[in-house]
């Protein structure tokens, strides 16, 4: 536990929930289930009357169908409990807007120039930004091979993706020795501190 957390005063004023569900189809391809919910631990007044503790302030949800490689074929959301009743939920289709898009290829900044600001709904554009690497977590070792690569010589999609998996590191040499890029490398001790 983070010492930033220890102090015993602290009470919980907010919870941000996010929640993404990946489904595989017998037609071949993938539904995303993506859900944002607000709320807070107190009674507090909005628009559309007092929102009792507990209950959403927000609660939102993104709907995709995707294919076996990351392109978007259908979106849709919906917004479930919002703080302006009749307004936050009148952003039309919007989010029809994504499709078309890979989650791989540029997605976050198209997301942003397509739907950033008044073009749609500031919680679920943000929602958005988790899509691509809770697509890939369930596609992986499934759909995407994260062995052996692509058989054009293209290594696994992890590769060079975060700073535990750059090819020069430590983890490429002894997980994917092939795909390592570096001159050798000492592994860490053992209780250095660092988290696995």
């Amino acid at each position: 536990m983070s010492s930033l957390s220890s102090s015993p005063e602290r009470q919980l004023m907010h919870r941000r929930a996010i929640a993404v569900q990946v489904y595989s189809r017998a037609d071949g391809l993938f539904e995303v289930e993506a859900e944002l919910q607000d709320s807070k631990t107190r009674d507090i007044p909005l628009a559309g009357g007092i929102r009792r503790a507990g209950e959403p302030v927000h609660d939102m949800v993104l709907w995709l169908v995707v294919d076996r490689h990351l392109n978007i074929l259908a979106a849709t959301s919906s917004t479930r409990w919002m703080p302006y009743p009749g307004q936050c939920d009148q952003h039309g289709d919007a989010y029809r807007q994504l499709v078309g898009l890979n989650l791989m290829t540029g997605f976050r900044a198209a997301v942003k120039q397509r739907l950033a600001g008044v073009k749609g709904c500031t919680h679920l554009t943000e929602l958005c930004q988790h899509l691509p690497t809770a697509v890939i977590q369930a596609f992986a070792g499934v759909v995407l091979d994260v062995r052996e690569g692509a058989e054009d010589g293209t290594p696994p999609f992890q590769i060079d993706r975060c700073h535990a998996l750059r090819s020069d590191g430590a983890v490429v040499q002894t997980h994917y020795p092939r795909w390592y890029r570096g001159t050798a490398v000492t592994p860490p001790a053992a209780g250095n501190g660092n988290l696995s």
